[in-house]
């Protein structure tokens, strides 16, 4: 395995981690996210909504942390991938379609994280190790 991908895979796993603590902080308080992240409309910000964003935050954890773990599972990659576009896609919608997250340090640190990581993981696709089949493919394409 690449060196490059074993940093991704650290990335991934910290990452991971830091969203099991968002998420136990939106079951605990559902202040956090109206304090730090939903400060332009806090009055929209409740308990289930909280509850709603702490179970979508541990379902990509998991499947950020078993990325971490089976980082050459192809199929694996491409979700753990699709979760930070979609986080990526909620924060940009909410900070200037909907105008509910206004750009500050909460909205801004999972902007980033989501880009960084958008970034590492399209890199990461070039230290796959191609698959017999992939090999197969081209030599008959060559023939």
């Amino acid at each position: 395995m690449s060196r490059f991908l074993n940093v991704l895979r650290s990335w991934l796993l910290m990452v991971s981690v830091i969203a099991m603590g968002n998420t136990v902080q939106s079951f605990r308080d559902h202040s956090f996210l109206s304090e730090k992240l939903y400060t332009g409309t806090p009055q929209f910000v409740n308990g289930l909504q909280a509850r709603t964003f702490g179970i979508w935050t541990l379902l990509s954890s998991i499947i950020r942390c078993t990325c971490a773990i089976d980082i050459q599972n192809k199929t694996l990659y491409h979700i753990t991938l699709w979760t930070f576009v979609l986080a990526l896609g909620h924060f940009l919608s909410e900070a200037f379609i909907y105008k509910t997250a206004p750009l500050t340090i909460g909205v801004m640190a999972p902007l980033i994280v989501a880009s960084f990581s958008v970034i590492g993981m399209l890199i990461g696709f070039q230290c796959f190790p191609e698959t017999q089949e992939e090999v197969g493919a081209r030599q008959k394409k060559r023939n």
